[in-house]
């Protein structure tokens, strides 16, 4: 469900205090732990470490992501890949291919500039 209308955006105060009267390019990384903070359209430009429980994520923010949460771009869990064996065995296999496909394209470049 979307918040109020009668109520309005939230936005961290203290979050809003931090960036008045600066440059986002001069600002480093702002720290907060306000992830249900929504970010408005002053935030555009600005470098938010978002809290994910851990440690601080940076986050630039972008005009697409007004609107949104900040939480929405520090994720809390960490992503570890699918597959076991066959899946390292098959990663092996493309990395291989990958090496000896550099290796031909660097062999006929080298055999263009001798003749």
């Amino acid at each position: 469900m979307t918040r109020s209308l009668k109520k309005g955006p939230y936005v961290d105060e203290r979050l809003l205090k931090k960036i008045a009267g600066k440059k986002p390019l001069e600002t480093g990384v702002i720290k907060t732990w306000a992830r249900a903070s929504q970010i408005s359209p002053e935030m555009v430009g600005f470098t938010f470490g978002v809290h994910n429980g851990k440690t601080h994520l940076d986050v630039l923010v972008t005009e697409d992501m007004v609107g949104h949460r900040l939480g929405e771009f520090s994720l809390t869990r960490k992503f570890t890949k699918h597959g076991g064996k066959m899946q390292k065995e098959l990663e092996q296999k493309k990395k291989e291919a990958e090496i000896a496909a550099a290796q031909a394209a660097k062999s006929s470049a080298s055999d263009s500039k001798k003749k």
